[in-house]
């Protein structure tokens, strides 16, 4: 079933309808930008409902997955509210207890985030390409080499039934020159986020 899609207010974007925008979200640069839970979890929820616009059937596998992900994440953050402020400290938190549920769904979950990223960056440097071309070249380097064989079809089938360019943006504003500048306001946020936590994650203390 067809998921509705946000009713987009006159002279704003699809961005504008989001929960919480990336850019939004609190980064504590005095504290190893450390990166506030609440606000990132609910603009990776917010980010998941550009995957219905992309095409709900087809790309509902990516979206489930990023969104079980956000769960598992979610349901330490209520577990140890006061050890879960910011993500590193709830990865750090967790770990301690020989757990890493939520450890390895932020994983998954900032791989998911760099391969919408990385698609849509790309889509809007190079108005020559097709979706199609921006999503499979973005998932051969994010979530295709973590995905096994079983898996790789079902993410495929989603990048070849992308939409045309043309109507996709066309969906997410009348407006093209706004919807540019918004879109890369929030790319740069969700970019500069998943940064951080890529090199957090890859570091010693986000190991199990």
């Amino acid at each position: 079933m067809a998921t509705a899609l946000a009713e987009i207010p006159a002279g704003a974007t699809f961005i504008d309808t989001f929960k919480k925008s990336f850019v939004d979200v609190p980064v504590d640069a005095a504290n190893s930008n450390a990166v506030e839970t609440t606000s990132f979890l609910e603009a990776a929820e917010s980010l998941t409902t550009m995957f219905d616009v992309l095409g709900g059937v087809a790309f509902s596998p990516v979206k489930n997955d990023m969104l079980g992900n956000v769960k598992k994440i979610r349901e330490r953050q209520l577990a140890a509210p006061a050890d879960s402020t910011t993500l590193q400290s709830l990865v750090v938190n967790e770990l301690k207890t020989k757990k890493h549920v939520a450890t390895e769904g932020l994983l998954w979950l900032v791989r998911g985030l760099e391969f919408t990223y990385l698609a849509l960056s790309q889509n809007l440097d190079k108005e020559s390409e097709e979706l199609s071309d921006s999503f499979r070249n973005a998932y051969g380097s994010t979530l295709k080499p973590h995905h096994s064989f079983l898996i790789k079809p079902i993410f495929s089938a989603a990048m070849s039934a992308c939409p045309y360019r043309k109507d996709f943006y066309a969906k997410l504003s009348t407006d093209h020159a706004l919807l540019t500048v918004k879109l890369k306001e929030w790319l740069g946020a969700l970019g500069k986020i998943v940064d951080i936590l890529k090199t957090f994650l890859s570091s010693k203390e986000a190991k199990w």
